[in-house]
């Protein structure tokens, strides 16, 4: 591809000659910024430069930018390792835009796709296309595209017969247009990036990625499957990206079928080093180097958050869960009216359950109070965003909360990966996440870019020992002081309820989770959203996966707890009955035609 060694090396050698303070409002390292290099530096196009300040509002590069962008500008395939919230999706897409603007015959719509951009969600499509149009302000040949499920397969042909130069896609969207879309023209495809690699692998598109990479003729010598590989004719050398903020085997596997001779960047040390710094991987055999290549991923241990995030528990008893939730909800809004919270489900039915609480239920401690005086107990804006709902439903909340200054997003694990919502203050996990690393991408919605944030566990007195294991990948919690909190809310005739030491006898969390219990019980369509919330939440609890299975263990819950924590009344026997004979259908059925597929479960639970 027509940029050389050599003008990576003299990149580099700018960056690091150029001692000018830059970054994104800040010129502080540990937030994050690399504070001794600028775009122009890295050898962006000074109109690129010049969009990255005026439409992004970045004044230089981050750091994994000032590592990443020079290896990209240079050709050579890339796997990036980064805290979520550094900007990689800019150092990926500033480089491909630079050359694709460079190219000595002003590239047409009718050339095809030169650069493919695979994301796991359609949130992330959407987020990921937002910024590409605007770094494409003043390049208006260059056409930015997306395709993704939910939205019409008619639309997107269109779109694609006319031609997009950058297209961003979910991979099953992907492959269904490969395989169908006669029209679809990737014969100058040049970059194929996955971004959040590890999340497109754990929501079950490991086949489909082979398979697109087999169609484009992009599977490393040696990996692919010879029958059912078509190779497509390309004018120029193809370029392999991969960033994920987490390592595990299957994004190692990836990494091996995909990219040849690889950059690595962030592997080495728990601290990214400049890129002048970065050792280039494969110098010796083949077989030598995929061994070296696999040890580096499989040695990285330590999570990587952002330096500036304040990372708290709370230890609550199951049945004091719910109302604990609404209690740190409402000090946190209260305390300051205009931010932005984000709060994690393990299920969609759980999402809704909790919605249509907090947008539904009217409290007052004084018990005289009558009902149609009662105010709506938090006055913030609530959304919720989970794989259920509507494509346009989806769309508006993700839009909304984008844009709005003050509001609660509900949601399950759809938001964790890549998206960037400006300004979110506080990450609250309300239900652990099912996989080790997910908590570093869940936490990694805040404290974004050298911004200030804290996030918020909460656990159970029987899941604490998940601390420990969070310490093992160099991530410690401090206790967050929650019966400081309580204290705090008015209470009428309880003159003694600073003495309480056990959360779930506080005569607060006592008076909250009655009018809960009687609120759920009233009402009709909120036992059953209860329910289901329960039901559904057990299972979840089930399907926690690897370390996490000797933490988060059924056996150890009391269901009578678990539906208190559903506000519900009715006695775990009740309640439990329908799960208990969908545990036993499952079991008959797989007993007769094996497991069921993880997939299917997966894309259930989120």
């Amino acid at each position: 591809m027509g940029t050389k060694m050599k003008s990576k090396t003299q990149a580099v050698k700018n960056k690091d000659n150029d001692k000018k303070a830059v970054g994104n409002g800040t010129n502080k390292e540990d937030n994050g910024v690399f504070a001794s290099c600028t775009f122009s530096s890295l050898g962006l196009h000074p109109t690129l430069c010049d969009q990255l300040r005026e439409r992004m509002g970045f004044e230089g590069p981050t750091l994994v930018q000032a590592q990443a962008i020079p290896i990209v500008l240079s050709g050579r395939h890339t796997l990036v390792n980064a805290a979520t919230g550094t900007g990689k999706t800019i150092a990926y897409l500033a480089p491909i835009i630079h050359h694709l603007q460079s190219n000595e015959k002003r590239i047409e719509r009718s050339d095809g796709t030169f650069a493919l951009v695979l994301v796991p969600t359609r949130e992330l499509c959407l987020q990921v296309h937002e910024i590409l149009q605007k770094l494409l302000h003043r390049f208006h040949w260059i056409v930015p595209g997306y395709i993704m499920g939910g939205e019409s397969r008619s639309k997107e042909k269109v779109r694609l017969r006319k031609g997009i130069s950058i297209l961003i896609a979910t991979p099953g969207r992907l492959l269904d247009h490969l395989k169908n879309t006669t029209s679809f023209v990737h014969t100058n495809l040049r970059w194929i990036i996955f971004d959040e690699a590890d999340r497109i692998l754990e929501l079950g598109f490991g086949k489909e990625i082979q398979e697109i990479l087999n169609l484009l003729g992009s599977m490393k010598t040696g990996h692919e499957d010879q029958e059912n590989t078509v190779t497509r004719p390309s004018k120029f050398q193809r370029q392999n990206l991969l960033l994920s903020a987490t390592l595990n085997e299957k994004v190692n596997h990836l990494a091996k079928i995909s990219l040849e001779d690889p950059v690595m960047i962030g592997i080495d040390d728990k601290t990214m080093e400049p890129a002048s710094k970065i050792r280039f991987a494969y110098s010796d055999s083949d077989e030598d180097n995929e061994d070296k290549f696999s040890n580096k991923i499989e040695a990285v241990g330590a999570y990587k958050v952002p330096g500036q995030l304040i990372q708290r528990y709370l230890k609550v008893p199951c049945g004091s869960r719910l109302a604990t939730l609404l209690s740190v909800l409402k000090h946190l809004f209260e305390r300051e009216p205009s931010q932005k919270v984000v709060v994690f489900f393990s299920t969609c039915d759980a999402v809704d359950f909790h919605y249509t609480v907090l947008t539904e239920f009217l409290f007052s401690a004084h018990p005289q109070t009558e009902e149609g005086n009662r105010p709506i107990f938090l006055g913030c804006k609530t959304l919720r965003l989970h794989g259920n709902m509507e494509q346009e439903d989806r769309t508006t909340s993700f839009q909304a909360f984008k844009t709005d200054k003050s509001a609660l997003l509900l949601s399950t694990d759809v938001s964790a990966r890549g998206l960037d919502f400006p300004n979110v203050r506080c990450i609250i996990q309300y239900d652990s996440p099912g996989e080790a690393t997910e908590y570093v991408h869940r936490v990694g919605r805040t404290a974004r870019l050298g911004e200030r944030g804290e996030s918020l566990l909460f656990l159970q007195p029987a899941e604490i020992d998940y601390l420990q294991d969070l310490k093992k990948h160099g991530v410690s919690l401090t206790e967050y002081p929650l019966i400081k909190v309580l204290d705090s809310f008015p209470m009428s005739g309880h003159k003694n309820m600073k003495n309480s030491v056990f959360i779930d006898m506080h005569p607060w969390i006592m008076c909250l989770q009655k009018a809960l219990e009687s609120f759920v019980s009233s009402k009709p369509h909120m036992d059953e959203l209860a329910k289901k919330a329960f039901c559904s939440w057990v299972r979840a609890y089930t399907a926690h996966r690897g370390d996490l299975k000797r933490i988060f263990m059924v056996k150890k819950l009391h269901l009578g707890h678990v539906a208190k924590s559903f506000a519900l009344k009715q006695i775990p026997s009740l309640v439990g009955k329908s799960f208990q004979n969908q545990a036993k259908k499952r079991k008959r059925f797989e007993k007769k035609n094996g497991p069921s597929n993880k997939r299917k479960v997966a894309r259930r639970v989120k």
